[in-house]
């Protein structure tokens, strides 16, 4: 959903335009957020904006059994650029089973 305008107080943070997008919606309206951008997490954070990650919001969707494995997901996203520390997917993977 586009903005208008991005609220002042995200702007102050200097993030990429979707990342004030996202943070500006949440704001305004009290909602959550999904989020990776290191930035727009500490943003979003000293707003008190609730927000997941990626990696997160697909754990839950293994969790509620929306999806069976998390793994291709996690790979699609690795070689689409995200950053990702291996040894944390790897225990990430291994409590999840895969």
């Amino acid at each position: 959903m586009p903005v208008q305008e991005i609220d002042p107080t995200v702007s102050g943070w200097n993030l990429g335009r979707e990342e004030s997008e996202v943070l500006t919606l949440a704001f305004q309206k009290g909602c959550g957020a999904v989020l990776d951008d290191l930035q727009a997490r500490k943003c979003a954070s000293v707003l008190e904006i609730h927000l997941i990650g990626s990696l997160g919001l697909l754990v839950k969707a293994k969790n509620i059994g929306i999806i069976n494995a998390v793994k291709p997901s996690f790979e699609r996203i690795v070689k689409a650029g995200l950053f990702i520390d291996r040894d944390f997917l790897k225990n990430l993977l291994k409590k999840l089973g895969e």
